[in-house]
């Protein structure tokens, strides 16, 4: 390989990772960023010519990574999780798709002069959104819970139902122009979509049976969970090409719903392998975009998106949500939500590059609509969504829940106390038994790593603005302050000291990293326990100008402060670093003896 060749890759990398990076700190989709940089790279800058870099390679490499994108999205969707988030989120991921195919597949047909087919793949295309592209916007407008889970859910159970619709459309395409006739067009379409359909069943099966059998060594999961897509997609090519894609997304939902299969590693692994991908996919892909077809369309990609943003996307969320107990509030803000993301990127791209490959009309043209409906979409309603909820009186107020990472019986304890006075509480851990203990008290969970990719997806932190890190594992109470003191700033991260580094200075870690530490690291997470398990228990008494916080702490000079709860229903917690002052008005949680009266 030339140097300028190697050069060349380690800057689309680099890049990549510049925008992701940049996507977190502003709290935008990462795809924004990656397409302006491609677009800047590649036709406005000339720095990067894709074809001339990768030769004939571009479309196998591009095919395998769009494969990849799909099985990881394919992993997510599990049947008994639609059934499980109500009729609006069924109705959306059914009804609403096929609202927005057939109303984006009409505007195109009409707009520009495609057949209609090409039309159709288009709006097949469109209907895919994506938690990339959601949940930055959701963390940062913060809608009411009602409307926040619906598009959650949507986001996470559409990328695989909108790319089987494309890949089926896609896969007619091929076929009527390899046949003569509708009937041999369809026997083509049956034979693509049986030997995507079997192989990936099978694959799914076969793997899923491997996994259940421990046939696969921990530490080669990851590995062989690559290598088994990647043997599915270039069997199910090779039997019929155009059918490996659909293949894998048939693999990954298999997996997705094959109980008693523990997947969390292996996507965690994916996801992180499709932050590679992604990364460096689309900058490629943007970098091929032609400016003569983008000025070709021209201001009709500037209808195209108005259509979808005030037509098919209000139209779409009022009827999905037709009999529901949302407010018409709530309908207009979930018709105004609706970006188009990564997967949409992704399968227009391979599937324009297979198209212009056999000469198909109008298909130079798909690629720069596409993405001129993301980047329209995504710019549209970043920012404006924020102050259309609060318009619209559907924004949260600042959120003054807590998210406590543990669920050992201090944390239980203490998120217990939180949740009777009021605070919306998430309680999350791996720990099963400790989770168990928690419903049981009533009280909200999340069953795995807080600072997994997992937890990212689909841990729904509506209403909660501060972090209580109280596991028993330092590390882990380390990397959630980090992880979320960009998601409730760092003045409302708080952990607790740990026991070893008062014996150690070499187990101490920095206070920046950490968090804010809680009772001016006095007390550990061992005194906590110690004391509940003495008989401790955590009592909440209110303040009054006659029973003030001096008097209080006269009376229970041996009890500990936990919380105090102002009168705008705000939580304090005494820290190393300010003097928590209760007044009258507020609500003091302490830890008192039992024989103590708070």
């Amino acid at each position: 390989m030339h140097g300028h060749d190697l050069i060349t890759i380690c800057a689309i990398l680099a890049a990549g990772f510049a925008c992701q990076w940049l996507a977190w700190r502003v709290k935008l989709p990462a795809i924004l960023f990656l397409l302006l940089a491609g677009i800047l790279a590649g036709p406005t800058l000339q720095w990067l010519a894709p074809n001339d870099l990768f030769g004939e390679l571009l479309v196998p490499l591009v095919s395998i990574g769009v494969a990849i994108i799909l099985f990881e999205g394919s992993l997510t969707l599990k049947f008994s999780e639609i059934r499980g988030h109500g009729a609006v989120v069924r109705n959306l991921v059914t009804f609403g798709v096929l609202i927005t195919w057939a109303g984006s597949a009409l505007t195109a047909y009409f707009l520009f002069d495609w057949d209609a087919r090409l039309a159709a793949l288009f709006g097949a295309i469109v209907t895919v959104s994506g938690p990339t592209v959601v949940m930055p916007l959701l963390r940062s407008v913060r809608p009411v819970r009602s409307v926040s889970s619906v598009l959650r859910w949507e986001a996470i159970l559409i990328d695989p139902i909108g790319a089987i619709l494309g890949l089926l459309v896609f896969d007619f395409i091929l076929a009527s122009e390899a046949a003569d006739g509708l009937l041999e067009a369809s026997h083509t379409v049956v034979i693509m979509v049986a030997a995507g359909a079997v192989l990936g069943a099978a694959g799914g099966y076969l793997f899923g049976l491997a996994m259940r059998k421990r046939l696969i060594p921990d530490f080669l999961r990851n590995f062989a969970a690559l290598a088994a897509v990647l043997v599915v997609f270039a069997a199910s090519e090779s039997i019929h090409g155009e059918s490996g894609l659909l293949a894998v997304t048939i693999m990954g939902i298999w997996l997705a719903n094959t109980r008693h299969l523990d997947l969390e590693d292996i996507l965690d692994f994916k996801e992180n392998l499709t932050l590679v991908l992604v990364a460096g996919l689309f900058i490629v892909l943007a970098a091929r975009l032609d400016f003569a077809a983008l000025t070709k369309i021209g201001s009709l990609a500037i209808v195209m998106v108005l259509v979808l943003q005030f037509v098919i996307g209000p139209l779409r969320a009022l009827v999905c949500s037709s009999g529901s107990n949302l407010r018409w509030q709530e309908i207009l803000f979930l018709g105004w939500v609706f970006p188009r993301g990564i997967v949409a990127a992704a399968i227009s791209a391979i599937f324009a590059l297979r198209l212009e490959k056999i000469g198909y009309a109008g298909s130079e043209e798909l690629v720069p609509l596409v993405y001129s409906v993301i980047l329209g979409t995504v710019a549209i309603q970043s920012l404006t969504s924020k102050t259309l909820a609060k318009l619209l009186g559907v924004a949260e107020p600042d959120p003054t829940g807590v998210l406590i990472v543990g669920s050992n019986p201090a944390a239980l304890a203490i998120a217990e106390a939180l949740h009777k006075n009021g605070q919306s509480v998430l309680l999350a851990d791996s720990y099963w038994a400790g989770i168990k203990d928690a419903r049981m008290r009533g009280l909200t969970t999340f069953y795995g790593s807080a600072v997994s990719r997992y937890a990212d997806r689909n841990m729904d932190l509506t209403g909660l603005g501060n972090l209580l890190s109280l596991s028993r594992r330092p590390g882990l109470n380390e990397l959630a302050c980090v992880r979320f003191a960009q998601e409730f700033g760092r003045d409302n991260v708080y952990t607790l000291s740990d026991e070893s580094e008062r014996e150690h200075r070499k187990h101490k870690v920095t206070g920046e990293s950490r968090g804010r530490v809680l009772f001016g690291g006095k007390h550990s997470l061992e005194d906590l326990l110690e004391s509940l398990a003495s008989g401790a228990k955590i009592k909440t008494t209110e303040l009054t100008d006659e029973f003030d916080f001096a008097e209080y702490q006269s009376r229970n000079q041996d009890s500990l402060l936990i919380f105090a709860t102002d009168k705008s229903g705000q939580v304090h917690f005494p820290t190393n670093d300010d003097e928590t002052s209760p007044e009258p008005g507020w609500t003091v949680s302490a830890m008192v003896r039992s024989a103590e009266q708070a």
